[in-house]
Parts: C-alpha cells; sequence; structure tokens
C-alpha cells in the first residue's frame, strides 16, 4: 500500500477550504492528493490507474499489476471533476458520460468507491 503524505486532518481541511473557495489552488491541489492517497487506501491495488493532472496519481484497485509501458486501466480527469466525484457532488455516470472523465480498460470504472467517505463534510 502506498504511504499516505498527507495527514487526514489536514486532507479534510484542504476539502472543506475547497468547498468554500474552489479557486484556491493550494487547498485544490493537497484536496486531490488526500483523496487520491484515500482512494488507494480503499480500493488497494495496482490494476488501475487514476490521474488528476496536475495535481497527482495513484495505482488502486485489485487486479492484474501494471509494471511497464502505458497501464490497460486509465482513469483520468481533473481537479475540479474529481474533488466532485469524490465527494458526492457529481455522479460516476454522468462524469463518465459528459465527457469529464476517461476512463479505459475493463476495470476502470470507480462507481463501487466513489463518493469516498472521507471526502463527506464532517460535523
Amino acid at each position: 500500500m502506498p504511504r499516505r503524505r498527507t495527514e487526514p486532518v489536514v486532507g479534510r481541511a484542504a476539502l472543506a477550504a475547497w468547498r468554500t473557495d474552489p479557486s484556491s489552488l493550494p487547498d485544490r491541489r493537497t484536496a486531490v492528493r488526500f483523496t487520491l492517497e484515500e482512494l488507494a487506501e480503499v480500493a488497494p491495488g495496482n490494476s488501475v490507474e487514476v490521474r488528476v493532472p496536475p495535481d497527482g496519481a495513484v495505482q488502486a484497485v485489485q487486479g492484474p499489476r501494471h509494471t511497464r509501458g502505458t497501464p490497460p486501466n486509465v482513469v483520468e480527469t481533473d481537479p475540479q471533476t474529481w474533488l466532485e466525484l469524490v465527494t458526492g457532488a457529481l455522479a460516476w455516470d454522468d462524469a463518465v458520460r459528459d465527457g469529464r472523465v476517461h476512463a479505459s480498460g475493463e476495470r476502470a470504472s470507480l462507481v463501487d468507491w466513489l463518493p469516498l467517505q472521507a471526502a463527506r463534510p464532517r460535523p
């Protein structure tokens, strides 16, 4: 499992700040990295590469391990869409249908893991 680099308290604070001000680049970047790390924790594996350029990427989901070249299963989206997906503001199927998410490969669906529990607002 990848080593978590973003403390959960810091990641949740960045998500809360992003909800208040989506234009804050530092908060957005921290929120994206935190949620990518969270996805890797709740869906461990190496069969799907999830890319959110320019903020981060992670390998997740159990299955055949990818080691060289272009991964067979890739999910790519922009930071705004990613954060909307992980927080539940946007549904996976809607994002794919609207072309906001590019998913290739038979395992390249994250519908079973999104939205992320860690991305829910805390009272």
